[in-house]
């Protein structure tokens, strides 16, 4: 039976994630890390169309936290087939002369390290060195990436940078292992990630600049997520699939 976990699943592209995923047949997992409600209600909506699903808190950047996930996950469900590292967080919108230590190093800890830790703990369940039947990982980065995000969140920017680089990497690590890594680079989505910058609005503010001129839906992000994970993208790994609009 397939397993996901999807990181920050109560929200937004995590959500839109743990519910296609669940119509797709798997056991899905919803990690969040605050919001229990949230969580519990993706669960609910999972289980009153038929579906088997779990809310797991859990601070990604917490390493034994992380270890304890994946161990409670292997109890309820069985190892993790599939994992979407989604979770992730920025804070104020700045220029670096007003950039400190401790949020760089909080972003990088949840945007970077968590989606290490995610990611070799799945490894040990997939991989056919440790006895596993192979996987699928998505990472989800952003298109600031590539943008950089000047004037707003360049260290937000910054560790996108470095999960980039994470599923190049691993995907080349772990391809003869059976599972392939890959990613997906969301750009202007409707999510509440915006507030967490200060401006909720900002999806609608700068949707003109875009090719496509209109922002986009964590339902659209889901289907991309959804197809690399599937054995549709059984030849697919260490790619990257931009949905920014064009941008």
């Amino acid at each position: 039976m397939a397993v996901a976990l999807v990181t920050g699943g109560s929200r937004g592209i995590g959500r839109a994630t743990s519910l296609l995923l669940a119509q797709s047949g798997y056991k899905v997992v919803v990690n969040y890390q605050r919001n229990k409600s949230a969580a519990d209600d993706v669960v609910n909506t999972i289980r009153g169309a038929g579906g088997e699903a779990i809310a797991i808190q859990a601070d990604i950047a917490d390493e034994l936290q992380v270890m304890a996930m994946f161990v409670e996950i292997d109890n309820a469900f069985g190892p993790v087939t599939a994992l979407v590292n989604n979770a992730g967080i920025l804070f104020q919108q700045s220029t670096i002369e007003e950039l400190t230590a401790d949020r760089i190093n909080h972003v990088m800890s949840t945007n970077v390290t968590g989606y290490f830790l995610c990611c070799r703990e799945a490894v040990k369940r997939m991989a056919h060195r440790h006895g596993g039947n192979g996987g699928a990982i998505v990472n989800v980065s952003s298109a600031a990436s590539r943008l950089g995000a000047p004037g707003e969140y360049v260290d937000y920017a910054a560790s996108k940078g470095a999960v980039d680089t994470l599923t190049t990497g691993l995907a080349l690590e772990v391809a003869a292992q059976g599972i392939r890594v890959n990613c997906v680079r969301p750009g202007l989505i409707y999510t509440e990630i915006h507030a967490s910058g200060g401006e909720p609005g900002r999806v609608d503010r700068v949707k003109d600049l875009l090719p496509m001129k209109r922002g986009g839906q964590p339902e659209e992000v889901a289907q991309a997520i959804a197809w690399l994970l599937s054995e549709k993208a059984s030849y697919v790994t260490g790619s990257f699939l931009d949905l920014a609009g064009g941008r």
